[in-house]
């Protein structure tokens, strides 16, 4: 019985969950294309960055919310697939056991249309947060992964008008913690799914970690 109900909500694009902290990580650059560019515009020699202040953001919450609390941790995979074979790592198994190390639901995506099905497939969302590169018009859930300095997977500001608004709590708390999304995204998510988005006016720092802190930023935090 309970799989014909859950095959029915699936099948009518009906919300699986209830209340939800949904948590959505991008992927780390190659590093055989990164030690191709100057010192100084290097990225993610560590490969967990965004997987770590994942990790810590969904212990914040479990101290918050309780060790009840519903989240759902949406990764793209192909970057950590990449990433993992050109470090010989099994970087998306580790992945898969910090999720059930914290009760987390871990959801798979490698598209931008997926991670926004995937938001939708939620119901009272209270917290979002995004951890991955990005610039002011879009979440990169890839960045380098297979070109150089190229992105082949993200969430642009013109997409934002596909994520369902009745997925949010009206009181959520959503936050990116890319660099330069407060410049201009934040103002089209809040128009689009009429929330806040807290996003930086500026870069991120993610050595912060280093510290036990989430990243920090170069500017300021905006709305």
């Amino acid at each position: 019985m309970k799989f014909l109900v859950l095959s029915l909500l699936l099948a009518l694009g009906l919300p699986l969950f209830g209340k939800e902290h949904v948590i959505l990580c991008g992927g780390p650059a190659s590093r055989k294309w990164e030690n191709l560019r100057v010192e100084r515009d290097r990225h993610d020699r560590w490969w967990a960055n965004f997987v770590r202040a994942s990790t810590m953001r969904m212990d914040e919450l479990r101290k918050s919310y309780g060790s009840t609390a519903s989240i759902t941790w949406i990764v793209y995979q192909n970057g950590y697939v990449t990433r993992g074979r050109e470090d010989r790592k099994p970087y998306t198994k580790w992945i898969a056991e910090q999720a059930a190390k914290r009760g987390a639901r871990l959801v798979w995506i490698n598209s931008g249309d997926q991670a926004i099905s995937a938001i939708n497939r939620q119901r009272d969302i209270l917290t979002f947060d995004f951890f991955g590169h990005s610039n002011r018009h879009c979440f990169m859930l890839d960045y380098g992964s297979d070109v150089m300095a190229v992105s082949q997977a993200w969430i642009h500001e013109r997409d934002l008008g596909k994520i369902r608004r009745r997925a949010f709590n009206k009181n959520a708390h959503c936050q990116s913690w890319g660099c330069h999304t407060g410049e201009s995204m934040s103002a089209v998510w809040s128009r689009r799914v009429g929330i806040p988005l807290i996003g930086a006016k500026g870069k991120t720092d993610y050595s912060a970690l280093s510290f036990g802190k989430l990243p920090t930023v170069s500017g300021k935090w905006i709305r």
